[in-house]
């Protein structure tokens, strides 16, 4: 009997066997819109899911990255999250509406600030099935550990081969191939600001070179403080971040990947990883 392809392989199996790294994959941005909707969500959240036009024109309209939110156990009424992350941290406000359709007259910056950082898993199954096969279980296996409104199902969070994914804002921290034993131990690292170098893709204020540099140093430091790094620059290939010991430089570089499949069914593809060396002391 012939090896099945790569095409009939979970995408995520095959990414992880053919040694895709992590770093430098997360998705890039500062300001996050998470908006409640419990219905069926189709394979574009916003354009599929039977949103009326005037709350697709919002979520479409937001400048930044808007996700649909959902959990389980709620029943009514409809959560806001506005987060914005930045090097420091971040801030998350939320709301609470009476109805979707209340959406276009909301004004963000009202709501009230959220304690403690807010776990979004990737459980996108008609985009892609590692999200709802990996995801699944892996939010499960966080309710235990965190409270209500601390963690949501959501739409679509980018690299479905790097399932099961996790969005932690407003850190704005991006972590992927999360086994479901860790559940706890991720929790307590990043509740005490503190980052699973092993499973972190980047941080989505950063560009992808930005996040493969980062990675590195915080690597060959062991600095898995979310605020030990500072990005001091990023020119022309060379990037560098100050630490609690002094500046380190990197040469950052765009080369090929392994040729998997992006998406569960779709034929394998080149891909593109950024790789990072520290330059060596002057």
């Amino acid at each position: 009997m012939s090896e099945p392809s790569l095409a009939a392989t979970a995408c995520s199996e095959s990414s992880l066997t053919a040694g895709e790294p992590l770093a430098g994959t997360a998705a890039v941005a500062t300001s996050w819109l998470l908006v409640e909707v419990r219905g069926a969500w189709g394979r574009d959240a916003v354009a599929d899911s039977g949103l009326t036009g005037p709350v697709q024109s919002v979520l479409a309209g937001f400048p930044g990255k808007a996700l649909l939110v959902r959990r389980p156990d709620r029943r009514g009424g409809v959560s806001l999250v506005h987060a914005r992350a930045g090097e420091g941290g971040g801030t998350a406000v939320g709301l609470e509406l009476g109805s979707l359709e209340e959406l276009p007259a909301v004004t963000l910056e009202e709501g009230a600030p959220i304690a403690g950082p807010i776990f979004l898993v990737c459980a996108h199954g008609r985009r892609d099935p590692c999200c709802a096969r990996l995801g699944g279980p892996f939010y499960e296996a966080l309710a235990s550990e965190l409270p209500p409104g601390r963690l949501w199902q959501s739409s679509h969070l980018g690299g479905h081969r790097f399932a099961p994914n996790v969005l932690v804002l407003p850190d704005g921290i991006q972590l992927g191939r999360i086994p479901v034993e860790r559940a706890r131990e991720v929790v307590d690292l990043l509740t005490r600001g503190r980052i699973p170098l092993d499973l972190y893709r980047g941080r989505t204020i950063y560009a992808a070179p930005v996040q493969a540099a980062e990675i590195l140093i915080r690597s060959a430091t062991g600095c898995d403080g979310v605020a030990d790094l500072r990005l001091v620059s990023h020119v022309a290939g060379r990037v560098t971040f100050s630490t609690p010991a002094g500046e380190l430089a990197t040469r950052v570089v765009e080369r090929p990947g392994p040729v998997v499949p992006v998406s569960c069914g779709a034929e394998p593809e080149p891909t593109t990883t950024w790789v990072a060396s520290l330059e060596s002391a002057a």
